[in-house]
Order: structure tokens, then sequence, then C-alpha cells
């Protein structure tokens, strides 16, 4: 039992990583149009991108934390302590957790338009783009995000 409860969350938490690749579209932004700005790249710099709130830890961990407290004795008022510390202690690790395997490195990247405008965007670093180099900046109109590529 307790093995199925530690793969469970295992797999949930390695479902939390965002996959921040400039070449990767969900199928919801397929076919949608978005805006192209040119610009030039005029700051770099790397960046850690992390999620900010482990909530789907934070459910696995307590889960799996109540039942493994829960397991510490036959005792009912025992089972009863072993379950919430359990569930409040494996809470709290499961968002640590979550927000580990999450972290990624990325850059942040300034950009001024041609407009005159400048922008900051942060993305993956699959791809990294130069100070002085000519990008096009996509600008997210729908549930897609924004995206530097080059010219």
């Amino acid at each position: 039992m307790k093995k199925t409860f530690a793969l469970f969350f295992a797999l949930v938490l390695a479902a939390c990583g965002a996959n921040l690749n400039i070449d990767r579209y969900e199928t919801s932004g397929a076919g949608h149009v978005n805006t192209v700005s040119e610009g030039v790249i005029i700051n770099v710099r790397p960046v850690t991108i992390a999620t900010e709130d482990g909530e789907v830890g934070q459910l696995a961990g307590g889960i799996v934390g109540g039942v493994a407290g829960s397991m510490v004795s036959d005792n009912a008022l025992a089972q009863t302590i072993g379950t919430v510390g359990g569930a409040v202690l494996g809470g709290y690790l499961g968002g640590k957790a979550q927000e580990g395997l999450s972290m990624q490195r990325g850059m942040e990247y300034i950009v001024k338009l041609d407009s005159g405008k400048s922008v900051t965007l942060t993305q993956g670093d699959d791809v990294v783009f130069s100070v002085g180099q000519r990008v096009y900046v996509l600008d997210a109109d729908y549930d897609e995000r924004a995206r530097i590529i080059a010219q």
C-alpha cells in the first residue's frame, strides 16, 4: 500500500514541471493567430523558473503522509495524531518537492521593439539569444505563452 502511494506521489510530482521550450505548443494554441513584433535583444540574463505554489505537491504529499501516518499504531488516538501529523508534514514536503522538481533554468530578455517600445519576456533556455540579435516577439493572444524566436 505504501509503495502504491509513493508511486502515485512521484507520478503526480513528475507531471508538475512545465515544458518552456520555444518549439513546444499546446494543442489549444494550434491554429490561433498571434501578433508578431520585430525587435532587437538589448539585455539577457539567466534566471531560475520555479512553481510558486506547489498545490498539487501539497495535496499529493498530504494524502500520502496522512495514509502513512494513520498506520503508525492500532490505537485510535495515535492513528488520529499520526494521520494529522503525517498529512501536515507530507503536504509541506510535497509542496517543496514539487517546487524542486519543477525548477528549471531560463533566460530573461529585454527586447527593444522596432516600434520604440521595450518589452521583457522570460522563457526556457533551450535556445539562447544574444544582445544585438534581431528577433521576433510572438505575443500570445489566446491561452498560449508569448515567446521570442530568431529572425
